[in-house]
């Protein structure tokens, strides 16, 4: 019979937390249409529901009427894009999280001051979109070590790195350490840029990668951090799944596995998790016990104050 381990910390991250409550409390108060760029966090259910609500999802600023509210999703967006939205007469509230928006304040400082950015981001994620929107002149977009090397900088212009807050631990610790050779001297910043969930659930999963023969990702496939979840067992040479509903999983996944995991990202609401454990428990597993690595409190307050 195979045994469930459980990973956690779970549930939402005080950013998704954020984002949702506020869009929730925007509808409750205003009531439907909500226009939000994007999606408001990526896991394909939390959209589902908001559509239900009549939210609609669209960057086409041009097709929605005159003071109209639109919410800006909590990957954060590009100053062009406010101020269009602001120049076409809508109503604005802004559930960008925090820790995205330290990341695009301290670009700023370093810009300001007279430096160059290296910023690592994973291609064509919304956030980095959206600081290549920023400032084309002085951040410079890098994911891997090819795109470090054609890089050409003066020789006493002053660098800064950065990274996008949703990548693999691993990743940029490898690619930051190579930046490093090339640019000895490019500033850091004086805390990581990776967020606190996104460090949390990736050292969970590698507490329990010895215990378990494969692993389950609840979450959407267009999630960065899920993504990166599962790449950890990858590496460890143990399969993974990436799913949004138990009835992805293959029918004889269970026939092999003494230990399977179950982790999920920080968008992904806990019920979707105990609708997995269900399902494999009612095909003969068995939970077995929930691995807790760090117990996170953090909350980020928020306004319903339209710009």
């Amino acid at each position: 019979m195979t045994k469930i381990i459980l990973a956690s910390p779970r549930w939402y991250c005080a950013g998704v937390d954020r984002a949702i409550g506020m869009l929730d409390d925007i509808l409750d108060v205003h009531g439907a249409p909500i226009y939000v760029n994007h999606e408001i966090v990526h896991n394909k259910f939390i959209v589902n529901y908001f559509e239900r609500r009549w939210v609609i999802f669209s960057d086409d600023l041009d097709s929605i009427p005159t003071w109209s509210i639109m919410v800006f999703s909590a990957h954060w967006v590009a100053p062009s894009f406010v101020k269009k939205a602001q120049a076409l007469w809508l109503r604005t509230l802004d559930a960008s999280c925090p820790l995205v928006i330290k990341v695009h304040n301290e670009a700023k400082k370093f810009i300001a001051e007279g430096y160059k950015i290296i910023y690592i981001w994973k291609k064509n994620h919304q956030e980095a979109i959206w600081v290549a929107d920023n400032d084309l002149e002085n951040i410079f977009i890098v994911w891997n070590k090819n795109e470090a090397d054609a890089l050409s900088f003066k020789p006493d212009q002053k660098l800064a790195l950065l990274n996008q807050t949703t990548l693999s631990i691993d990743d940029t610790k490898d690619l930051i350490a190579y930046v490093q050779t090339i640019y000895p001297d490019i500033k850091l910043p004086g805390f990581s840029d990776i967020c606190y969930a996104t460090t949390n659930r990736q050292e969970v999963v590698k507490e329990i990668v010895e215990e378990v023969d494969a692993l389950i990702i609840v979450g959407s496939k267009n999630s960065s951090n899920s993504t990166k979840l599962c790449l950890i067992w990858e590496r460890a040479w143990i399969p993974s799944l990436l799913i949004d509903t138990p009835d992805e999983i293959p029918e004889q996944f269970l026939d092999w596995l003494n230990f399977v995991g179950i982790s999920s990202w920080a968008s992904v609401p806990d019920n979707l998790v105990q609708e997995v454990i269900k399902y494999l428990e009612e095909r003969w597993a068995i939970f077995m016990k929930e691995v807790i690595t760090k117990e996170e409190k953090m909350i980020f307050p928020y306004k319903l104050d339209l710009a």
